[in-house]
Protein backbone atom coordinates (compact mmCIF):
# COMPACT_ATOMS: atom_id res chain seq x y z
CA UNK A 1 0.00 0.00 0.00
CA UNK A 2 1.49 3.31 -0.86
CA UNK A 3 2.10 5.52 2.11
CA UNK A 4 2.95 9.01 0.66
CA UNK A 5 2.56 10.91 -2.60
CA UNK A 6 5.07 13.60 -3.76
CA UNK A 7 4.90 16.42 -6.57
CA UNK A 8 6.43 19.03 -7.07
CA UNK A 9 6.27 22.04 -10.16
CA UNK A 10 3.59 20.21 -11.77
CA UNK A 11 0.49 22.75 -12.77
CA UNK A 12 -0.83 23.75 -9.51
CA UNK A 13 1.46 21.19 -7.56
CA UNK A 14 4.46 23.60 -6.52
CA UNK A 15 5.62 21.36 -3.93
CA UNK A 16 3.12 18.79 -2.67
CA UNK A 17 3.29 15.78 -0.43
CA UNK A 18 0.34 13.92 0.39
CA UNK A 19 0.09 11.14 3.11
CA UNK A 20 -1.88 8.14 1.81
CA UNK A 21 -4.07 5.11 3.78
CA UNK A 22 -6.29 2.29 2.32
CA UNK A 23 -9.16 4.62 1.41
CA UNK A 24 -8.10 8.05 -0.18
CA UNK A 25 -10.83 10.93 -0.54
CA UNK A 26 -9.30 13.91 -2.36
CA UNK A 27 -12.25 17.01 -2.50
CA UNK A 28 -12.22 20.73 -3.01
CA UNK A 29 -13.70 23.70 -4.81
CA UNK A 30 -13.50 23.84 -8.65
CA UNK A 31 -9.79 24.53 -9.41
CA UNK A 32 -8.82 24.00 -6.05
CA UNK A 33 -5.98 21.28 -7.96
CA UNK A 34 -7.83 17.62 -7.58
CA UNK A 35 -7.47 17.33 -11.60
CA UNK A 36 -3.94 18.32 -11.50
CA UNK A 37 -3.10 15.50 -8.28
CA UNK A 38 -4.96 13.27 -10.52
CA UNK A 39 -3.44 13.87 -13.63
CA UNK A 40 -0.22 13.62 -11.41
CA UNK A 41 -0.94 9.90 -10.40
CA UNK A 42 -1.24 9.53 -13.65
CA UNK A 43 1.70 10.65 -15.20
CA UNK A 44 3.43 8.73 -12.87
CA UNK A 45 1.52 5.08 -13.76
CA UNK A 46 3.51 5.99 -17.34
CA UNK A 47 7.19 5.97 -16.34
CA UNK A 48 6.76 2.26 -15.90
CA UNK A 49 4.76 1.83 -19.28
CA UNK A 50 7.54 4.33 -20.75
CA UNK A 51 4.94 6.85 -21.79
CA UNK A 52 5.74 9.53 -19.41
CA UNK A 53 7.15 11.77 -22.56
CA UNK A 54 4.07 11.09 -24.81
CA UNK A 55 2.00 11.79 -21.80
CA UNK A 56 3.33 15.07 -21.14
CA UNK A 57 3.33 16.01 -25.09
CA UNK A 58 -0.35 15.17 -24.93
CA UNK A 59 -0.43 17.95 -22.55
CA UNK A 60 1.41 20.59 -24.24
CA UNK A 61 4.84 19.66 -23.44
CA UNK A 62 6.50 19.65 -20.50
CA UNK A 63 6.46 23.74 -20.64
CA UNK A 64 2.68 23.67 -20.24
CA UNK A 65 2.73 21.22 -17.63
CA UNK A 66 5.25 23.19 -15.24
CA UNK A 67 4.12 25.24 -12.45
CA UNK A 68 4.16 28.91 -13.52
CA UNK A 69 4.39 30.62 -10.47
CA UNK A 70 7.47 32.30 -9.16
CA UNK A 71 10.43 29.29 -7.95
CA UNK A 72 10.02 30.80 -4.58
CA UNK A 73 7.07 32.74 -2.67
CA UNK A 74 8.94 34.73 -0.21
CA UNK A 75 7.55 35.51 3.37
CA UNK A 76 7.01 39.42 2.10
CA UNK A 77 4.63 38.58 -0.40
CA UNK A 78 2.78 35.83 1.62
CA UNK A 79 2.28 38.69 4.05
CA UNK A 80 1.22 40.68 0.78
CA UNK A 81 4.01 43.53 1.49
CA UNK A 82 5.50 42.57 -2.06
CA UNK A 83 3.00 41.85 -5.44
CA UNK A 84 3.47 38.34 -6.15
CA UNK A 85 6.17 37.97 -9.11
CA UNK A 86 8.60 36.45 -11.34
CA UNK A 87 12.31 36.27 -11.26
CA UNK A 88 14.99 35.20 -13.44
CA UNK A 89 15.43 31.67 -13.00
CA UNK A 90 18.07 30.69 -11.39
CA UNK A 91 17.39 26.50 -10.73
CA UNK A 92 17.15 24.02 -13.33
CA UNK A 93 13.40 23.18 -15.10
CA UNK A 94 12.68 20.22 -12.78
CA UNK A 95 9.26 18.46 -12.62
CA UNK A 96 9.41 15.85 -10.15
CA UNK A 97 6.82 13.14 -9.33
CA UNK A 98 7.21 9.98 -6.88
CA UNK A 99 5.39 7.96 -4.18
CA UNK A 100 6.79 5.67 -1.24
CA UNK A 101 4.88 2.59 0.84
CA UNK A 102 6.37 0.96 3.57
CA UNK A 103 9.02 -1.50 1.87
CA UNK A 104 10.08 0.78 -1.13
CA UNK A 105 9.58 4.00 -2.76
CA UNK A 106 10.09 5.51 -6.32
CA UNK A 107 11.15 8.68 -7.44
CA UNK A 108 11.63 10.80 -11.05
CA UNK A 109 12.76 14.05 -11.89
CA UNK A 110 12.14 15.34 -15.67
CA UNK A 111 13.95 18.65 -17.24
CA UNK A 112 15.07 19.91 -20.98
CA UNK A 113 18.54 19.47 -22.69
CA UNK A 114 21.06 21.88 -21.43
CA UNK A 115 22.31 22.97 -24.94
CA UNK A 116 20.76 21.01 -28.34
CA UNK A 117 20.76 21.49 -31.66
CA UNK A 118 18.24 18.74 -32.45
CA UNK A 119 14.84 20.16 -33.76
CA UNK A 120 13.71 17.78 -30.35
CA UNK A 121 15.68 20.25 -27.97
CA UNK A 122 11.50 20.89 -26.16
CA UNK A 123 11.83 17.01 -25.56
CA UNK A 124 11.58 16.33 -21.52
CA UNK A 125 14.41 14.25 -20.60
CA UNK A 126 14.45 12.68 -17.49
CA UNK A 127 17.56 13.28 -15.25
CA UNK A 128 17.42 11.15 -12.36
CA UNK A 129 15.27 8.12 -10.88
CA UNK A 130 15.87 6.45 -7.79
CA UNK A 131 14.12 3.24 -6.09
CA UNK A 132 14.75 2.99 -2.67
CA UNK A 133 13.94 0.64 0.06
CA UNK A 134 11.95 1.95 3.03
CA UNK A 135 9.31 4.43 3.63
CA UNK A 136 11.35 7.44 2.11
CA UNK A 137 14.86 8.13 0.67
CA UNK A 138 18.08 8.39 2.68
CA UNK A 139 21.61 7.44 1.12
CA UNK A 140 22.31 4.18 3.20
CA UNK A 141 19.22 2.89 1.18
CA UNK A 142 19.13 3.56 -2.73
CA UNK A 143 18.89 0.31 -4.81
CA UNK A 144 18.87 1.58 -8.05
CA UNK A 145 20.13 5.09 -8.97
CA UNK A 146 20.26 6.95 -12.74
CA UNK A 147 21.65 10.13 -13.06
CA UNK A 148 21.51 11.28 -16.67
CA UNK A 149 22.34 8.39 -18.83
CA UNK A 150 24.72 6.31 -16.22
CA UNK A 151 22.64 3.93 -13.49
CA UNK A 152 24.19 2.11 -10.94
CA UNK A 153 23.09 -0.26 -8.14
CA UNK A 154 23.75 -1.36 -4.85
CA UNK A 155 26.28 -4.21 -4.47
CA UNK A 156 27.27 -5.00 -1.02
CA UNK A 157 28.77 -2.05 0.31
CA UNK A 158 29.39 -0.23 -2.51
CA UNK A 159 27.81 0.51 -6.26
CA UNK A 160 27.83 -1.48 -9.35
CA UNK A 161 27.38 0.93 -13.09
CA UNK A 162 25.08 -1.48 -14.93
CA UNK A 163 24.59 1.08 -18.03
CA UNK A 164 26.51 4.26 -19.00
CA UNK A 165 24.38 5.07 -22.09
CA UNK A 166 20.58 5.41 -21.12
CA UNK A 167 18.69 6.97 -23.68
CA UNK A 168 17.71 10.29 -21.96
CA UNK A 169 13.52 9.73 -22.88
CA UNK A 170 12.71 6.19 -21.55
CA UNK A 171 12.96 5.37 -17.74
CA UNK A 172 14.71 2.53 -16.30
CA UNK A 173 11.79 0.51 -16.24
CA UNK A 174 11.36 0.43 -20.22
CA UNK A 175 15.24 -0.47 -20.78
CA UNK A 176 16.35 -2.52 -17.44
CA UNK A 177 13.59 -4.33 -16.13
CA UNK A 178 15.17 -7.23 -16.36
CA UNK A 179 14.86 -10.52 -13.79
CA UNK A 180 18.18 -11.43 -13.96
CA UNK A 181 20.30 -7.81 -13.86
CA UNK A 182 17.66 -5.79 -12.24
CA UNK A 183 14.92 -7.64 -10.42
CA UNK A 184 13.80 -4.61 -8.34
CA UNK A 185 13.09 -2.47 -11.03
CA UNK A 186 11.21 -5.57 -12.73
CA UNK A 187 9.64 -6.08 -9.48
CA UNK A 188 8.52 -2.09 -9.61
CA UNK A 189 7.58 -1.93 -12.98
CA UNK A 190 5.01 -5.03 -12.37
CA UNK A 191 3.49 -3.24 -8.89
CA UNK A 192 3.07 0.17 -10.74
CA UNK A 193 1.19 -1.17 -13.80
CA UNK A 194 -1.24 -2.80 -11.97
CA UNK A 195 -2.84 0.41 -11.15
CA UNK A 196 -5.88 1.36 -12.34
CA UNK A 197 -7.69 4.76 -13.43
CA UNK A 198 -11.25 4.65 -13.84
CA UNK A 199 -12.32 8.32 -15.25
CA UNK A 200 -15.17 8.67 -16.87
CA UNK A 201 -17.24 5.17 -18.53
CA UNK A 202 -18.81 6.07 -21.53
CA UNK A 203 -23.19 6.15 -20.77
CA UNK A 204 -24.23 8.10 -23.53
CA UNK A 205 -26.17 6.15 -26.70
CA UNK A 206 -23.31 4.64 -28.27
CA UNK A 207 -21.81 3.78 -25.18
CA UNK A 208 -19.45 0.25 -26.42
CA UNK A 209 -20.88 -0.56 -23.07
CA UNK A 210 -24.70 -0.87 -24.51
CA UNK A 211 -23.56 -3.24 -27.51
CA UNK A 212 -23.23 -7.04 -26.79
CA UNK A 213 -19.25 -8.46 -26.36
CA UNK A 214 -17.08 -11.19 -27.25
CA UNK A 215 -17.44 -14.63 -24.86
CA UNK A 216 -14.50 -14.20 -23.40
CA UNK A 217 -12.99 -14.43 -19.74
CA UNK A 218 -12.75 -10.88 -18.48
CA UNK A 219 -11.23 -10.40 -15.11
CA UNK A 220 -10.34 -6.70 -15.69
CA UNK A 221 -13.46 -4.83 -17.14
CA UNK A 222 -11.90 -2.57 -19.77
CA UNK A 223 -11.46 1.29 -19.92
CA UNK A 224 -14.20 2.00 -22.28
CA UNK A 225 -16.62 -0.39 -20.79
CA UNK A 226 -16.97 -2.74 -24.29
CA UNK A 227 -16.72 -5.80 -22.21
CA UNK A 228 -19.14 -5.44 -19.23
CA UNK A 229 -21.76 -8.41 -19.89
CA UNK A 230 -18.38 -10.25 -20.16
CA UNK A 231 -17.04 -8.90 -16.89
CA UNK A 232 -20.01 -9.62 -14.92
CA UNK A 233 -20.09 -13.17 -15.83
CA UNK A 234 -16.69 -13.72 -14.91
CA UNK A 235 -17.34 -12.24 -11.51
CA UNK A 236 -20.39 -14.57 -11.54
CA UNK A 237 -18.01 -17.76 -11.88
CA UNK A 238 -15.04 -17.07 -10.59
CA UNK A 239 -15.21 -13.89 -8.55
CA UNK A 240 -17.58 -12.60 -5.49
CA UNK A 241 -21.04 -13.82 -6.70
CA UNK A 242 -22.93 -12.81 -3.38
CA UNK A 243 -21.02 -9.65 -2.78
CA UNK A 244 -22.14 -8.41 -6.57
CA UNK A 245 -25.80 -8.92 -6.32
CA UNK A 246 -25.52 -8.04 -2.88
CA UNK A 247 -24.10 -4.50 -3.93
CA UNK A 248 -26.50 -4.42 -7.39
CA UNK A 249 -29.40 -4.77 -4.29
CA UNK A 250 -28.33 -2.15 -2.16
CA UNK A 251 -28.99 0.34 -5.34
CA UNK A 252 -31.52 -1.04 -6.98
CA UNK A 253 -33.71 -3.65 -4.59
CA UNK A 254 -35.11 -6.89 -6.12
CA UNK A 255 -33.32 -5.86 -9.53
CA UNK A 256 -31.13 -8.64 -11.31
CA UNK A 257 -28.25 -8.78 -13.74
CA UNK A 258 -28.86 -11.41 -16.61
CA UNK A 259 -26.14 -12.16 -18.87
CA UNK A 260 -27.14 -13.97 -21.96
CA UNK A 261 -24.85 -15.53 -24.41
CA UNK A 262 -25.19 -17.08 -27.79
CA UNK A 263 -22.81 -17.31 -30.65
CA UNK A 264 -19.98 -16.30 -28.61
CA UNK A 265 -21.10 -13.08 -27.71
CA UNK A 266 -22.64 -12.22 -24.52
CA UNK A 267 -24.87 -9.34 -23.55
CA UNK A 268 -26.54 -7.85 -20.64
CA UNK A 269 -29.90 -7.07 -19.81
CA UNK A 270 -31.43 -5.63 -16.38
CA UNK A 271 -34.30 -7.19 -14.83
CA UNK A 272 -36.42 -4.42 -12.18
CA UNK A 273 -39.87 -5.36 -9.93
CA UNK A 274 -42.42 -4.02 -11.55
CA UNK A 275 -40.96 -4.80 -15.47
CA UNK A 276 -42.69 -7.94 -17.74
CA UNK A 277 -39.57 -8.04 -19.35
CA UNK A 278 -35.67 -7.32 -18.94
CA UNK A 279 -34.51 -4.08 -20.18
CA UNK A 280 -31.45 -4.46 -22.61
CA UNK A 281 -28.10 -2.49 -22.17
CA UNK A 282 -28.95 0.33 -25.25
CA UNK A 283 -32.11 0.48 -22.98
CA UNK A 284 -30.62 1.78 -19.31
CA UNK A 285 -30.41 4.95 -18.42
CA UNK A 286 -27.30 6.50 -18.52
CA UNK A 287 -26.77 6.54 -14.73
CA UNK A 288 -27.84 2.86 -14.29
CA UNK A 289 -25.47 1.76 -16.81
CA UNK A 290 -22.76 3.58 -15.45
CA UNK A 291 -23.55 2.66 -11.31
CA UNK A 292 -23.41 -1.50 -13.62
CA UNK A 293 -20.32 -0.26 -14.53
CA UNK A 294 -18.49 0.55 -11.50
CA UNK A 295 -20.03 -2.67 -9.44
CA UNK A 296 -18.23 -4.16 -12.25
CA UNK A 297 -14.49 -2.55 -12.14
CA UNK A 298 -14.82 -2.41 -8.11
CA UNK A 299 -15.58 -6.14 -7.51
CA UNK A 300 -12.70 -7.62 -10.04
CA UNK A 301 -11.73 -11.00 -9.42
CA UNK A 302 -8.01 -9.46 -9.94
CA UNK A 303 -8.24 -6.53 -7.54
CA UNK A 304 -5.10 -3.91 -8.22
CA UNK A 305 -2.85 -2.94 -5.58
CA UNK A 306 -4.08 0.77 -6.61
CA UNK A 307 -7.65 1.29 -7.95
CA UNK A 308 -8.69 5.20 -9.15
CA UNK A 309 -11.50 6.57 -9.43
CA UNK A 310 -12.08 10.37 -10.90
CA UNK A 311 -15.39 11.75 -9.96
CA UNK A 312 -17.65 8.16 -10.09
CA UNK A 313 -20.32 10.45 -9.46
CA UNK A 314 -21.06 11.64 -12.70
CA UNK A 315 -24.43 10.81 -14.03
CA UNK A 316 -25.52 9.39 -11.13
CA UNK A 317 -28.59 10.48 -9.32
CA UNK A 318 -28.01 11.72 -5.83
CA UNK A 319 -30.10 9.00 -4.07
CA UNK A 320 -27.31 6.27 -5.63
CA UNK A 321 -24.44 8.20 -4.13
CA UNK A 322 -24.40 6.51 -0.61
CA UNK A 323 -24.98 2.87 -2.09
CA UNK A 324 -21.86 3.78 -4.23
CA UNK A 325 -20.05 5.24 -1.22
CA UNK A 326 -20.92 1.80 0.47
CA UNK A 327 -19.43 0.05 -2.65
CA UNK A 328 -16.05 1.91 -3.01
CA UNK A 329 -15.80 1.43 1.07
CA UNK A 330 -16.39 -2.47 0.26
CA UNK A 331 -14.06 -2.29 -2.64
CA UNK A 332 -11.34 -0.91 -0.25
CA UNK A 333 -10.49 -4.00 1.70
CA UNK A 334 -9.39 -5.82 -2.17
CA UNK A 335 -7.18 -2.39 -3.28
CA UNK A 336 -6.25 0.75 -2.38
CA UNK A 337 -8.48 3.35 -3.04
CA UNK A 338 -8.19 6.58 -4.50
CA UNK A 339 -11.51 8.96 -5.00
CA UNK A 340 -11.81 12.34 -6.71
CA UNK A 341 -15.31 13.63 -5.83
CA UNK A 342 -17.18 17.00 -5.41
CA UNK A 343 -20.60 15.26 -4.70
CA UNK A 344 -21.26 16.01 -1.27
CA UNK A 345 -23.18 13.14 0.06
CA UNK A 346 -20.88 11.05 -1.82
CA UNK A 347 -18.07 12.62 0.21
CA UNK A 348 -20.42 12.25 3.63
CA UNK A 349 -21.17 9.05 3.03
CA UNK A 350 -17.49 7.83 2.59
CA UNK A 351 -16.24 9.55 5.87
CA UNK A 352 -18.54 7.85 7.62
CA UNK A 353 -16.04 5.07 7.17
CA UNK A 354 -13.52 6.12 10.20
CA UNK A 355 -10.55 4.71 7.50
CA UNK A 356 -11.45 7.33 5.43
CA UNK A 357 -8.22 9.85 4.52
CA UNK A 358 -10.26 13.11 3.39
CA UNK A 359 -7.63 15.21 1.62
CA UNK A 360 -9.03 18.52 1.36
CA UNK A 361 -7.08 21.03 -1.10
CA UNK A 362 -7.46 24.60 -2.07
CA UNK A 363 -5.55 27.68 -2.99
CA UNK A 364 -3.14 29.54 -1.52
CA UNK A 365 -0.79 32.00 -3.63
CA UNK A 366 -2.28 29.78 -7.06
CA UNK A 367 -0.51 26.70 -5.13
CA UNK A 368 -2.58 23.43 -4.32
CA UNK A 369 -2.34 22.82 -0.45
CA UNK A 370 -4.26 20.23 1.76
CA UNK A 371 -6.26 22.05 4.08
CA UNK A 372 -5.29 21.91 8.14
CA UNK A 373 -2.13 20.24 6.72
CA UNK A 374 0.88 22.53 7.72
CA UNK A 375 4.80 21.65 6.95
CA UNK A 376 5.31 19.88 9.82
CA UNK A 377 2.49 17.52 9.72
CA UNK A 378 2.97 16.35 5.91
CA UNK A 379 5.03 12.86 5.86
CA UNK A 380 9.05 12.85 5.74
CA UNK A 381 10.04 12.79 2.19
CA UNK A 382 13.25 13.50 0.45
CA UNK A 383 14.23 14.32 -3.50
CA UNK A 384 16.91 12.69 -5.30
CA UNK A 385 19.88 14.63 -6.72
CA UNK A 386 20.66 14.90 -10.14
Amino acid sequence: MLQTLAVANYRSLHELVVPMTRLNLVTGDNGSGKSNLYRALRLLAQTARNGVASALAGEGGLASALWAGPERISRRMVMGEVPVQGTARSEPVSLRLGFSAEDFGYAIDLGLPVASASMFDRDPQIKCESLWAGPFLRAGNVLVERRGSVVRRRAGRGWEVVEEHLSSFDSVFGQLADPQRMPEVLALREYIRRWRFHDHFRSDAAAPARQPCMAIRTPVLSDDGHDLAAAWQTIIEIGDEAGLQGSLDDAFPGARVLIEGWDGRLSLKFQQPGLLRPLAASELSDGTLRYLLLIAALYTPRPPPLMVLNEPETSLHPDLLPALARLIIKASARSQLWVVSHASRLIAALQEDPACNAIRLHKEFSQTRVLGMGNLDAPAWYWPQR
